[in-house]
C-alpha cells in the first residue's frame, strides 16, 4: 500500500509552496509528495519543489485536462470564482492507496501524514472546525427545506483545505454525476463569499461517503488550526511551533484560509519562519502596497455608498 500527500499549485504561489514543503519535510523526509497544476503555468514551481523536495507532477494531466473541460461544460464559466479548484479532484486517481490533500496556504507542525493512520476504520479524514460556524460557506437553508440533509449530516462539512482519503473510492463518473445534480439546484449553495469547490464538494462527501471521520471530534479533543482564530500562542517564543490553549495542545497544522499571507497579516512570523527554513532558496519577495490618492479614496467612498443604497432598495 503507498501513502502520499498531494498538493496543488502553480507559479504564483510558489512562495506559499515553498513554505508549505519546508514545514513537511522539516517533520518528514521520507513521505512522497505529488502536486497537481493548478493551470498551465507551473514549470517553474514544478522544478524547484522537485528539486529540493523530491515532489513530482501528477502524471496524468489528460485526467486533469478532460476533469476541467467537463467542468466547464456542466456548469459555464460564470458559477464559480475559481473553477481550476476542483483540479484537486485528481486525488482520487493518483499513484497513493491513501493519500491526503493539503492547500499551499497552510504550513504543518508534525509529520501530518501520520494522520492516514485515522484510514484504518474510516473512508475519509478531515481536521477542522468549520461546522462550529453552521452551514455558511457551504450550503443555504434550502437543503433543509428541501430535505436533501438533515442538521445532523451538515456536522460533518469540513474546508476544502485539508482532507485525506482512498484511492478511487470516488469514481470519475461519480464527479461528473455531483456536477449534473448540484448546476440543477445552485439554490442549495453559498457561494457568497467565492468559496468555489468546497459547497459541490462537501455535497459529494455527503452523499456518497458514508463512513468519515473530523479529527478534531478524536479523544481528549484537539487544536484549533484556522490563522484567523487569535489566541493560538507561540511555544516558548518560537514562531516554529503554536499551542493552542483552550486544549492545551499544539497546533497539527495552521490554515490562513481567506487570509492574504503578507507582511502583518495573522501569525506573519510563522508562516515566515518556514518560508525561510532552506537558505539556498531565495527569500520571499512582498511588493510594498501601493498608497491610493485621497481622489481614488473619495471615488471608493462613494462606490460604498452607492452600494449601501442598492441593497436597501
Amino acid at each position: 500500500m503507498t501513502r502520499g500527500i498531494y498538493i496543488i499549485a502553480n507559479d504564483k504561489v510558489t512562495d506559499h509552496a515553498i513554505a508549505l514543503l519546508n514545514s513537511i519535510r522539516l517533520y518528514d523526509k521520507e513521505t512522497p509528495i505529488v502536486m497537481i497544476p493548478y493551470d498551465d503555468n507551473y514549470h517553474n514551481i514544478a522544478d524547484t519543489l522537485n528539486r529540493y523536495y523530491g515532489v513530482k507532477v501528477y502524471e496524468d494531466l489528460e485526467f486533469i485536462d478532460r476533469l476541467s473541460k467537463k467542468l466547464h461544460e456542466t456548469f459555464g464559466g460564470k458559477f464559480f470564482a475559481r473553477p481550476n479548484q476542483f483540479r484537486k479532484q485528481a486525488c482520487w486517481f493518483g499513484p497513493f492507496d491513501e493519500f491526503l490533500y493539503i492547500d499551499t496556504d497552510i504550513v504543518v507542525f508534525e509529520k501530518i501524514a501520520d494522520n492516514l493512520n485515522y484510514l484504518a476504520n474510516t473512508d475519509f479524514i478531515n481536521c477542522d472546525y468549520q461546522h462550529l460556524g453552521g452551514i455558511k460557506n457551504v450550503f443555504s437553508a434550502k437543503v433543509f427545506d428541501d430535505g436533501v440533509f438533515t442538521q445532523e449530516e451538515v456536522k460533518d462539512i469540513f474546508n476544502g483545505g485539508f482532507w485525506g482519503s482512498k484511492k478511487n473510492l470516488v469514481s470519475e463518473q461519480d464527479l461528473y454525476e455531483v456536477f449534473t445534480e448540484c448546476t440543477q439546484h445552485p439554490e442549495y449553495f453559498d457561494f457568497s463569499e467565492k468559496t468555489s469547490d468546497q459547497p459541490i464538494i462537501n455535497y459529494m462527501l455527503l452523499k456518497r461517503i458514508k463512513n468519515r471521520f473530523n479529527i478534531v471530534r478524536r479523544e481528549g479533543q484537539a487544536p484549533g488550526n484556522w490563522a484567523g482564530t487569535p489566541h493560538f500562542q507561540s511555544k516558548q517564543e518560537q514562531a516554529s511551533v503554536l499551542i493552542d490553549p483552550t486544549v492545551n495542545q499544539p497546533l497539527q497544522y495552521l490554515h490562513w484560509a481567506g487570509i492574504r499571507i503578507q507582511p502583518g497579516c495573522p501569525y506573519w512570523e510563522t508562516w515566515e519562519y518556514y518560508r525561510h527554513l532552506n537558505p539556498e532558496l531565495p527569500p520571499a519577495y512582498f511588493p510594498a502596497p501601493i498608497q491610493k490618492s485621497q481622489w481614488q479614496k473619495t471615488v471608493d467612498n462613494l462606490k460604498n455608498q452607492l452600494r449601501q443604497i442598492k441593497a436597501k432598495l
